[in-house]
This record gives C-alpha cells, structure tokens and sequence, in this order.
C-alpha cells in the first residue's frame, strides 16, 4: 500500500486479505469447538466470538469503502488492530475457575 500512495484498489486488496485471514480463524475456531464438543471448556471460552465476528464485520464494511475513501479503509483495519491489541481473558477465566 506504500508504494502505492494508499491507492483504492491495493487498500481493497490489503482488507480482502485481513478478511480472509479472520475467516481462517472462524474456521480454525469452530473446527476446534465441533472436535472438543459444544459443552467443552473451549466452547465455553469463545462464546459467540463477538471480537472475531466485529472483525469480520468492519473488514467486509472497509473493503468496498476502500474504492471511494481508502483513508477511511486503513482508519477501520487499524481499529480491527487495536481491539485484537486488548488482552482477551475469556480462555484464562474458563480455565482458571
């Protein structure tokens, strides 16, 4: 995106591959929960995954945005950033209990 001058297209193509990485980690989450089972302590622990689905959710949001506004784009990946930046306790409060 640097080399570029944070030109739309690349600032889309940088969110498509933050959106399939935080794909990749719903997958690896739910396949981990199916093979513990749904009353596992890992179950438990993730929950319904709010950060995870929030990602996803401003992900899908800033890829279009980035072909008309790609600061407002590189805004909402660097928003993603910090809230996966903030230390997540639900696996230690399940297991620590």
């Amino acid at each position: 995106m640097g080399e570029n001058n944070f030109a739309p297209v690349p600032v889309a193509c940088y969110g498509a591959v933050l959106l399939m990485a935080g794909v990749a980690y719903a997958i690896l989450t739910q396949v981990l929960i199916h093979n513990h089972g749904k009353d596992s302590a890992l179950a438990k622990a993730i929950g319904k995954d709010a950060k995870g689905n929030l990602s996803l959710g401003i992900y899908l949001v800033a890829i279009p945005t980035a072909l008309a506004f790609p600061a407002v784009s590189c805004v909402l990946y660097f928003v993603v950033a910090l809230i996966w930046l903030y230390p997540d306790k639900r696996i230690e409060r399940v297991l620590v209990d």
